[in-house]
């Protein structure tokens, strides 16, 4: 576990890197995330160890929430950046003091198995945070997404952004509430808990890497018996990709499983959201207003930022 030594410039942005859940498999990658962020005007707190790793986690589950009170406690870090996913953060769950977490007012970053993060710490203190890049996969990409980055730092400076997506066979629909979601998987593992926000009148975004059709079926079917879907205004899908289908389909495949879910999910269901595991994805506030328009060309997705670095 290092920390930058550079002296940090007055303006310019502390970003702290933390593992929750899996290591770097490709160390190469943190090199190049470290370096991106650096040339992106950041001064980065590295809290993570490649030499402390423990099994297939960024370290001990000790060490690990040790790297999360590490970075909220340093005063010169804005951002919490999650250095890649994988799964771990459901074992840090009980273990993290959810409210010190939120009076940092820091703003954590991440997807796949940070959106058990983002939905304990909404769930637990009201507090918001950003589904989005990860440090590995995003900032430590052989070539940078433009626009990844681009809408990234749109959410932390502007106290609005727009997400305008052409893509034809969607509802028409008008639809405002409080925007939440994240990975499918991770959501639906938390139904049931104290760490799943209870959200009524919401647009619920989702999106899944590697699950074949059913399972994705059978994890929504999941989430309508809880009565979790009945409650929302919209779902919004983003990618579901990486999967294989197998001759016994049958032509079941993710068309075949959005019509059923569509006949039988009487909440509208839209698709197209570039958001998941994906080089050019967008950056989503969990839990806060949003608006969302659709109609027969595409749609917009606009948010209301509460977490804004300081200009």
């Amino acid at each position: 576990m290092t920390e930058n030594t550079q002296v940090q410039k007055p303006g310019s942005i502390g970003v702290a890197v933390v593992a929750p859940g899996g290591y770097a498999n490709d160390e190469p990658s943190l090199a190049r995330g470290i370096l991106a962020l650096q040339q992106q005007g950041c001064v980065v707190y590295d809290y993570y160890d490649p030499a402390a790793k423990f099994q297939r986690f960024g370290g001990t589950d000790a060490a690990r929430v040790e790297q999360i009170y590490a970075a909220i406690d340093n005063p010169h870090v804005q951002i919490v950046l999650v250095l890649r996913g994988s799964y771990g953060m459901s074992r840090l769950l009980p273990l993290l003091d959810f409210r010190r977490l939120a009076a940092s007012k820091k703003i954590f970053v991440g997807h796949s198995d940070v959106t058990a993060l983002h939905l304990a710490l909404f769930a637990q203190t009201g507090a918001t945070s950003l589904a989005g890049p990860m440090l590995c996969s995003d900032f430590g990409a052989v070539e940078l997404s433009e626009f990844t980055m681009s809408h990234f730092w749109q959410s932390v400076r502007q106290p609005e952004s727009t997400v305008a997506v052409a893509t034809a066979g969607n509802p028409t629909l008008r639809v405002s509430g409080t925007l939440w979601g994240g990975n499918l998987a991770m959501l639906t593992h938390l139904v049931g808990t104290s760490y799943l926000p209870q959200i009524e009148d919401g647009i619920l975004f989702l999106e899944d890497i590697g699950e074949h059709p059913y399972r994705i079926e059978r994890m929504m079917l999941q989430l309508q018996y809880a009565g979790i879907l009945g409650r929302q205004q919209a779902i919004v899908l983003g990618d579901f990709s990486n999967y294989r289908l197998a001759e016994h389909d049958n032509g079941y495949d993710f068309d075949a499983m959005l019509a059923y879910l569509r006949a039988n999910i009487a909440v509208p269901i839209l698709t197209g959201l570039p958001f998941g595991h994906i080089r050019d994805k967008v950056t989503l506030p969990v839990g806060v207003q949003a608006l969302l328009e659709s109609d027969a060309n595409g749609f917009q997705l606009t948010t209301q930022n509460m977490l804004l670095l300081a200009s």
